[in-house]
């Protein structure tokens, strides 16, 4: 969640990010949220600081024997004061919670503008494009025709959008992933493997980022349970509620995971095969994050040669030809499996890595506003997954 600190000091940076996603400038009107919260609570902390010193005067009174009656009253009409301004702070709290909770991260200066796939720019290209002879098939038609790929038999057990991968297609997958996890756990990778829960409470779910704002993509079990959409939310909740020293930092984790999404309202030509499936397995390429403003990692420095050798050698030694773009933020990915934690800079850490009380309170009372009809699959048994 944005931190308000950084909007009132960087309003106009906040709102020129959330043009690049094209959305409206906002930061004038949490702004204004915010100042009205902050006013809130200045008055019900005078108050309070009033009716304590009232408290002095009428024990001190007392013990002279003075009548107390006028000072008494003033501490009740203080009460009722205190108590509406504390609630007027609770509510604005939530507001301007419920506001930022929602907002999608801020993309950084160098991701370019755009609204569609021709904003994206291409920065490296490895191979040329291969022309065949001949039509070549899409990976539906040729799994179905080895017997190796069955969406089938795999409708009849969960229902659209699964399939059963068999033999050879089986085994290559879990090459694919003991490849990248030798590879990114090696020395030269430098990440922690990790084989985490894959089920979930709110918190962890809404520490990431994930809920309130895409509850609807995400599977919930009748018990409380959210099923991962990515291997980010366990792993990051690893240092839930933890106050890191900073001479530990950078941590790095990887994950191979069965993910689950529910892609509500997705449709088209992108739903197609093996292509936004309910269920599937994810690992990301590895790639070194730098601090915000250049501050140096706590380790060297990798070489940009290696840096790129790094994130794109397990396609090059696997002769995938490939292009690198620096997509626009629509399309920027909010998961990351391979996963690396650094202090940024003007982040308060007490709050970087934890979901407070306060921010709970505003997951429930989003959810209760969703309602068991648009809670996603928190009532729907096995086999009643929509298609």
């Amino acid at each position: 969640m944005h931190d308000i600190r950084f909007i009132r000091e960087n309003p106009a940076a906040f709102d020129a990010g959330l043009k690049k996603r094209n959305l409206a400038p906002l930061a004038s009107e949490l702004l204004e949220i915010d100042k009205r919260r902050r006013a809130a609570i200045s008055e019900s902390e005078a108050a309070q600081a009033q009716r304590k010193a009232l408290s002095r005067q009428i024990g001190i009174a007392k013990g002279k024997g003075e009548p107390v009656d006028a000072l008494m009253a003033e501490v009740a009409a203080l009460e009722a004061t205190l108590k509406a301004g504390e609630a007027e702070a609770a509510r604005l709290d939530e507001e301007l919670t419920h506001r930022l909770e929602v907002l999608p991260n801020l993309p950084f200066d160098d991701v370019p503008e755009g609204t569609d796939e021709t904003g994206n720019v291409e920065i490296r290209r490895v191979g040329s494009q291969r022309n065949f002879a001949f039509q070549p098939k899409d990976h539906v038609a040729l799994g179905e025709a080895t017997g190796e790929m069955d969406f089938a038999a795999a409708a009849k057990i969960s229902g659209a959008r699964f399939v059963f991968l068999k033999g050879r297609l089986a085994k290559l997958e879990r090459a694919i992933a003991q490849f990248m996890l030798d590879l990114h756990t090696s020395e030269e990778g430098g990440y922690t493997e990790v084989n985490p829960p894959f089920l979930v409470r709110d918190n962890a779910a809404y520490g990431v980022g994930q809920l309130p704002r895409f509850a609807e993509d995400m599977f919930h079990t009748d018990n409380g349970f959210w099923l991962i959409p990515t291997a980010e939310v366990p792993l990051t909740n690893l240092v839930n509620d933890t106050v890191l020293d900073e001479k530990d930092l950078p941590l790095r984790f990887t994950a191979w995971t069965p993910c689950f999404r529910s892609e509500a309202g997705a449709a088209g030509k992108d739903t197609r095969g093996m292509i936004r499936q309910h269920q599937f397995p994810r690992r990301a390429p590895a790639h070194d994050r730098p601090r915000r403003g250049g501050a140096e990692a706590p380790r060297p420095a990798l070489s940009h040669h290696r840096a790129v050798r790094r994130r794109h050698g397990p396609r090059e030694r696997q002769d995938l030809r490939h292009r690198s773009l620096a997509a626009r933020p629509e399309r920027l990915s909010r998961n990351f499996q391979l996963l690396e934690l650094r202090r940024l800079p003007g982040a308060p850490h007490e709050r970087a890595l934890s979901a407070e009380g306060g921010q709970r309170h505003a997951l429930r009372a989003h959810l209760e506003r969703l309602g068991p009809g648009r809670r996603p699959h928190a009532d729907r048994g096995a086999g009643e997954l929509p298609e």
